[in-house]
């Protein structure tokens, strides 16, 4: 199966930059209901992930939380490189399967290491759903 199938674009997908603060970032995640999203640099290159955890931990270490205060400091300061590893095209399906066993979404790269968009655990489970049922695939089907 082509990936791109299950690749949600980086158009319908929101993401953080490098020059994003603190407090942009609570805002875009709150506003949007996630826990967890990914971060970009200026060249639109995957940097990491940030999440909930993240923006907890980082107020309780400056025990500052005003939200105003939040402005001073960027996303870089919080995201993690570790968590979402992105994965390139020409990934397996079986390899997209496992990376979502411990993460909401797959970051997706080309061969420049721009980032192109995420696949979602869901869409993942739904195509394995759908191939084992031989009913592969409508995924735009909810």
């Amino acid at each position: 199966m082509n990936l791109f199938y299950l690749l949600k674009p980086k158009a319908m997908v929101y993401f953080l930059t490098n020059k994003h603060t603190i407090r942009q970032g609570l805002e875009i995640m709150r506003a949007h209901g996630y826990t967890a999203i990914p971060v970009i640099n200026e060249n639109g290159e995957y940097i990491g992930t940030v999440s909930e955890g993240d923006f907890l931990w980082h107020l309780i270490r400056f025990s500052d939380r005003d939200l105003r205060s939040q402005e001073y400091y960027s996303i870089v300061d919080i995201v993690n490189e570790e968590r979402n590893l992105p994965v390139k095209t020409n990934v397996s399906m079986d390899e997209l399967l496992l990376r979502v066993m411990d993460q909401n979404f797959v970051p997706v790269i080309d061969d420049r290491n721009v980032f192109i968009g995420i696949i979602t655990r869901r869409d993942i489970i739904k195509y394995f759903y759908q191939k084992e049922h031989n009913d592969l695939p409508d995924l735009n089907r909810n």
